[in-house]
């Protein structure tokens, strides 16, 4: 599933069959070491042709730096944050082939030039998310970043495929939000050839409008060898990397590939790296976790009854839930509002904490009489042409990395059993989440085998931060990589489940994030922090 902010900051995503948010890092130049590491796709070492071919891009990226100039006019930022272009091999086997831009920009470390400790390069997940807001954050006097920008020129980029660094396509935008969609709930077998038909001509629109050329390189592994490469550009001999949710992931294989070039890394909200998990696993482990997050949201509505009066109990809750989709089956509300729609904008209450007023707000206006307030919420909205235009974007880019990246089942009756077995227990998500990834099942391009994420020499100590509940990134993906890079450090925030814990005021986990960032310096043991502050209505 694909992770993204709620629709109140950025337009809702969809998918070929259903509408829904989702779901799911100084010194004088230097070129990577002939000798990089790497692990292809069979987890053997050695030295492949893309191997070369990385480290060809990364000494001609350090040769040719980044021009640094403002932000074009229609990309929103502005200065001083800088903008500039990196550019990378569309197929690292072929150096010398063609060539795409990635968009990077940066703001300067706060501090002293004595202060100043490199570049910090950002990620925020996806498959399909954009890292350019990250120098926004020093613009506006983020208080819980204040101490790292001292030290940290902070760096965002668009990976390939997305925003603006050679962006990808497999629908028309405005055909990709439009709605209502078909309840991804199916009620009979035509209700699931329909779904498997739209999934199928959405892995053939990814072709159609991107090209198989280069739906064959959105690969993860593509996308660290890209980070690697503006790594050089930045003209920094090692990297400190920032990765929320997917950004784990780039991480993950990044700390396998080049674990001579990591300098510091803070991985939030982990992916499971396990080869099996990679993809399909890790998006049914996926809805068992945002069942647990939902009930956890409705628990905490019931509690503040008195605020939002849809009932003292979690059932109640639930039972208000049940009603609203049934009506919102029989008749859209406002004409555009179904059963899709309802799931694409509830479900950034399990993913973000920050979602828990807002989306409780809406629902009780909406019992209370108010139906407008919830199809501003959930309806797409067709003006906003630039915004449906990044939606899609993000949702190809999101298909193309996950369905390339691994192997995915072919046969239908596999999907059908494990996710009808799923539902039965945990229907808030299991079947919009299946649908959203079906094109991986008719996927027109080879699709590869994972890397195998593993320690590897040089690879410092990195830091891990997870809560107990995250829906998007269950805690097992933490655990599991704290397992397979010996030396780092787990931090778990106990009895919470938001997405991306770095980002929220946490006394226990941010002055940890901070002492890394700006020392190195580690616990000597893992460490177990009591959550955040609950939201108050």
């Amino acid at each position: 599933m694909r992770e993204t902010r709620p629709k109140w900051r950025t337009t809702a995503l969809g998918s070929a069959g259903v509408l829904i948010t989702a779901t799911l890092i100084s010194g004088a130049v230097a070129a990577p070491a002939s000798g990089a590491n790497t692990y292809d796709g069979g987890g053997r070492h050695g030295k492949d042709r893309e191997t070369v071919g990385a480290e060809i891009a990364a000494a001609r990226a350090a040769k040719a730096g980044i021009d640094w100039a403002d932000c074009p006019a229609d990309w929103g930022i502005a200065k001083p944050v800088q903008c500039g272009w990196v550019s990378v091999p569309l197929d690292y086997a072929k150096p010398n082939g063609k060539q795409i831009k990635l968009a990077v920009d940066r703001i300067g470390n706060t501090g002293t030039p004595a202060e100043r400790q490199g570049a910090l390069v950002y990620n925020p997940g996806g498959p399909g998310g954009s890292g350019m807001r990250f120098p926004l954050r020093v613009v506006n006097k983020n208080p819980i970043w204040a101490n790292v920008s001292k030290a940290y020129d902070f760096v965002g980029f668009d990976p390939r495929g997305v925003g603006h660094s050679a962006p990808i396509s497999c629908i028309d935008p405005q055909e990709f939000v439009k709605a209502p969609k078909a309840d991804p709930v199916p009620d009979s077998e035509a209700d699931k050839l329909a779904q498997r038909k739209l999934a199928r001509e959405y892995a053939e629109g990814c072709a159609e409008r991107t090209g198989k050329a280069m739906l064959q390189q959105m690969t993860t592994p593509n996308t660290v060898r890209d980070l690697d490469v503006i790594r050089a550009a930045l003209g920094e001999k090692k990297l400190n990397y920032l990765g929320v949710s997917y950004g784990t992931y780039i991480g993950a294989v990044y700390g396998t590939m080049y674990p001579g070039h990591v300098r510091r890394m803070v991985v939030d909200s982990v992916v499971n790296p396990s080869r099996e998990k990679i993809w399909y696993e890790a998006n049914l482990d996926q809805d068992i976790a945002f069942e647990g997050r939902w009930k956890d949201w409705e628990d905490w509505v019931a509690a503040n009854d008195a605020t939002f009066h849809l009932g003292t109990t979690r059932a109640a809750v639930e039972a208000k839930w049940l009603e609203l989709r049934a009506t919102a089956k029989k008749n859209p509300i406002g004409g555009v509002v179904g059963p899709a729609e309802l799931i694409s904008f509830f479900q950034s209450a399990p993913y973000y904490d920050s979602s828990w007023v807002p989306v409780a707000t809406v629902f009780g206006k909406y019992v209370a009489g108010d139906t407008q307030a919830l199809v501003d919420a959930a309806a797409p909205d067709p003006s906003d042409t630039a915004g449906n235009i990044s939606s899609e974007n993000g949702n190809a880019v999101y298909t193309a990395v996950e369905c390339t990246d691994a192997k995915w089942p072919t046969s239908w009756k596999k999907w059908d059993r494990d996710n009808t077995a799923l539902h039965q227990k945990y229907p808030f998500m299991t079947w919009a989440n299946a649908w959203m990834n079906l094109p991986c099942a008719t996927w027109p391009v080879k699709q590869q085998t994972p890397v195998s994420v593993r320690t590897g020499k040089g690879l410092p100590g990195v830091l891990i931060v997870q809560s107990q509940r995250d829906a998007a990134t269950p805690y097992a993906g933490g655990v599991e990589l704290h397992k397979r890079f010996k030396g780092s450090r787990l931090i778990t925030e106990k009895d919470a489940g938001s997405h991306g814990v770095t980002g929220l005021v946490n006394p226990c986990i941010n002055p940890r994030v901070d002492a890394y960032l700006l020392s190195g310096k580690l616990d000597t043991a893992d460490v177990t922090c009591a959550p955040h502050a609950t939201p108050k209505p």
